[in-house]
């Protein structure tokens, strides 16, 4: 009998990003880690972790310093960074030029000026993420919203569809994996009730 390993991904959007209502992806701008009760609540859900791991960018390492204060830093792994917004990088919301409707699988394709595209920061993350669920065990992931967007696509099997979930800052996603490949989706965007995210 083949012996099944089972990991499960427990994938933490950082804390709200300081960035003045603009679009922030590899601009590494601080977290706010002021929502103490978020961060409590969070804490609680992904106790007992084997392993962690997230993105290089600041607000993440803060992130994970106000969840587990008393532990080393987690492990960075590069390829978890958001994705590469381009010369649309700093504008204000109101600022970013209006595509028109696109079919979700075109909108992921979209590439800013000088930047990556939806399918190109899942290229980069999703094989990390692979790597990770063949090791088993409760693996706890700070990162951004494109990058548990993209881990969505390993358990939806459509880059265009993972663009509708909401991933909202200090949330909780998780994902399980049996031998690496074969993902179901547990919870999507959860934050503890009444807890402002």
């Amino acid at each position: 009998m083949t012996s099944t390993i089972t990991t499960e991904l427990l994938l933490i959007r950082h804390a709200p990003s300081l960035s003045n209502g603009r679009l922030v992806g590899r601009t590494d701008v601080p977290a706010d880690c002021t929502n103490l009760e978020g961060l409590t609540a969070l804490r609680a859900a992904i106790r007992q972790c084997d392993r962690r791991v997230m993105s290089p960018a600041l607000r993440c390492a803060q992130t994970a310093v106000a969840l587990w204060p008393d532990q080393p830093p987690p492990e960075i792994d590069a390829r978890l960074w958001e994705q590469d917004f381009g010369d649309w990088e700093g504008l204000a919301y109101a600022e970013l030029p209006e595509l028109g409707r696109l079919s979700p699988e075109t909108l992921a394709a979209q590439r800013p000026p000088r930047g990556e595209s939806f399918v190109d920061l899942c290229a980069r993350a999703v094989p990390a993420l692979e790597a990770l669920a063949t090791r088993g065990g409760r693996l706890a992931v700070v990162a951004h919203a494109g990058t548990i967007r993209a881990a969505l696509t390993l358990a939806i099997g459509s880059q265009g569809a993972a663009l509708a979930f909401q991933i909202t800052p200090l949330s909780l996603t998780c994902l399980t994996a049996r031998n690496g490949t074969d993902w179901s989706v547990g919870v999507v965007n959860w934050t503890a009730v009444g807890v402002p995210a």
